[in-house]
């Protein structure tokens, strides 16, 4: 089977749009090829918004997420490898989903680390609160 994060990404990044709500990104900036603007990456990683009025030719590719964006008022393009994508969630609700290890996707910290929880989600909602992606890895909490 091939790897089912690009298609989760892609059917909720649709979800989150029909809903309309902002459909936000986590993104591990530490992964190879990751192509993002180093001086918003706060403890390894970045949250971009991927909403089609924040960014320009937008491409989600089973591979890779590339988009153009202005970031403090600079053009640039940014690729993401799929592997580096966290989360997706909705802004307005913090609704989504965390990734964590998956079957047919490389993982970046080798064979022997063991892949710890994909998100911590409260028992009151079904908001992204807080994710864990591996061990020895910096931690998101999604703060309304």
């Amino acid at each position: 089977m091939t790897p089912s994060r690009s298609y989760l990404l892609r059917a909720l990044h649709e979800w989150i749009l029909d809903n309309d709500s902002t459909p936000h990104i986590v993104v591990d900036a530490t992964i190879n090829d990751v192509m993002v603007p180093e001086h918003f990456i706060s403890d390894g990683q970045i949250v971009l918004n991927i909403s089609p009025g924040s960014v320009e030719g937008l491409n989600l590719s089973n591979d890779a997420i590339e988009f153009n964006a202005r970031f403090g008022g600079v053009p640039m393009h940014v690729y993401v490898p799929i592997l580096a994508v966290m989360a997706i969630y909705a802004k307005e609700s913090g609704e989504g989903m965390g990734f964590g290890f998956e079957p047919g996707i490389p993982d970046p910290d080798g064979p022997q680390s063991v892949p710890t929880g994909l998100v911590d989600k409260p028992k009151t909602s079904g908001t992204v609160s807080s994710i864990a992606s591996r061990s020895k890895r910096p931690t998101l909490k999604v703060v309304k």
